[in-house]
């Protein structure tokens, strides 16, 4: 077997595990289960904030249209507590983003940013500004 060969099943190998470390690594609520102190309108580079004036049950709409997202599945609160954050998988990788959305009188608050890299061409605010729609 030669250099290129071996090379090419090392290459292989850190794949499978770089993906097998993704999908599986654990989502500890303690760290993601959080909303910042200050939540406003703004996008940055790896996800986005949104405040909306959404009238009373806003959460438990969005709680259904989150839950019915694809790949998308609850990490920790609920509607009764007044805030739940959600784990939405990308459809290749696996690779889980965040979205924490808490309701405050008729104010509601959503907080997506992703776990891995810096940069997610978009899709955190993208899928806040689809559930709001939604909405």
């Amino acid at each position: 077997m030669g250099w290129k060969m071996i090379f090419a099943w090392i290459l292989l190998a850190a794949i499978v595990a770089f993906g097998a470390w993704v999908r599986l690594a654990p989502s500890d609520p303690a760290r993601w289960h959080r909303m910042p102190e200050n939540v406003a309108d703004k996008t940055f580079e790896g996800g986005a904030m949104r405040v909306v004036q959404a009238g009373p049950g806003a959460l438990a709409r969005l709680d259904k249209i989150a839950r019915a997202w694809p790949r998308t599945r609850v990490l920790a609160g609920s509607v009764d507590e007044g805030m739940v954050t959600y784990v939405t998988r990308t459809a290749l990788w696996g690779f889980p983003d965040y979205t924490t959305v808490r309701q405050v009188g008729d104010r509601l608050e959503l907080y997506a940013r992703l776990r891995f890299g810096r940069g997610d061409m978009g899709v955190n605010r993208a899928r806040l500004e689809a559930w709001l729609a939604q909405l």
